[in-house]
């Protein structure tokens, strides 16, 4: 098996990580795969094919281009996976739910996107990306959309500790920026899918123009994640009511905080007193006792 698959709480983020290099027939089969609740190591090819309304050698070939030995080992890494807590987590919302469903099963799928998020998380690249955002003379942001905000959520907690970002989330503005960017410059792109044509468009720019560049994102083989030095990836099972990026949201906040405290530790004494200073600053504008 793929050394990245053998971690069994990461075979289901790494297979939907994937998804992006199979076409739609293919990724329909994926699909189908996942939704049979009766899957298990006794599943044969011939009922998956079947099922899938595809030839055995066609799923053959997927389970390889997911990165896998042949359907054998794919069967077996996913009957196991199937079997742990944090994939039992997942539940398809429905029409009939009462709200106490309603909130077990939306708070049960973000556990398990932070649970696979963490799974998954490549140290290594959190590391080169720490150092790049702390090293840079100029950290640019580009987001649209929910990626948009989770761009100005992060850009936030680095001003509070003096750590100056810019966010663009308008794509003229994104390739203005990206055109000014140069070496000791790093443009980070925020997008769920990874497909967003004008984050893309701005990273591409920024790195042609030398910058480094950083992204956010829940699939590693996207066409944004090509136009990255550095890729931080969040993974999260969508449902038809909520889609993705919900969860994904969740998780990818959680590595930004993370990404956050990585920076300001590598300068611990400037961060905790800019920390000071910008708390202080807006002090005045609190309310924290009742009168």
């Amino acid at each position: 098996m793929n050394k990245e698959l053998s971690d069994l709480k990461a075979v289901g983020p790494r297979i939907r990580m994937r998804m992006p290099l199979l076409t739609p027939l293919e990724a329909r089969v994926v699909e189908t795969i996942f939704a049979l609740r009766s899957f298990n190591d006794e599943t044969s090819l011939k009922e998956i094919a079947t099922e899938s309304g595809v030839s055995e050698a066609m799923v053959v070939k997927i389970t390889k281009k997911l990165g896998f030995g042949g359907y054998r080992e794919f069967r077996a890494a996913l009957a196991q996976y199937n079997q742990l807590p944090t994939a039992e987590m997942h539940q398809e919302l429905s029409v009939e739910d009462t709200s106490q469903e309603i909130i077990q099963k939306v708070f049960r799928t973000s556990i398990q996107a932070l649970e696979e998020t963490l799974a998954i998380m490549d140290v290594e690249a959190f590391d080169r990306a720490a150092d790049l955002i702390h090293g840079a003379r100029q950290r640019d942001f580009y987001g649209v959309g929910g990626s948009a905000q989770i761009a100005r959520d992060v850009s936030h907690k680095f001003l509070r500790v003096g750590v100056r970002t810019t966010v663009y989330d308008d794509s003229h503005m994104m390739l203005m920026s990206a055109a000014l960017l140069g070496d000791g410059d790093v443009a980070v792109g925020f997008s769920h899918s990874g497909n967003t044509v004008a984050v893309i468009e701005a990273l591409q720019l920024a790195r042609r123009n030398g910058a480094r560049t950083l992204a956010i994102t829940n699939y590693n083989q996207s066409p944004l994640a090509q136009q990255a030095d550095v890729v931080l990836c969040s993974t999260a099972q969508g449902s038809p009511l909520m889609g993705e990026n919900a969860a994904a949201r969740i998780a990818q906040l959680n590595i930004l905080d993370a990404l956050f405290v990585a920076v300001a530790q590598r300068n611990y004494g400037a961060a905790e007193k800019n920390l000071e200073k910008t708390m202080a600053a807006v002090a005045s504008k609190r309310k924290d006792k009742f009168v």
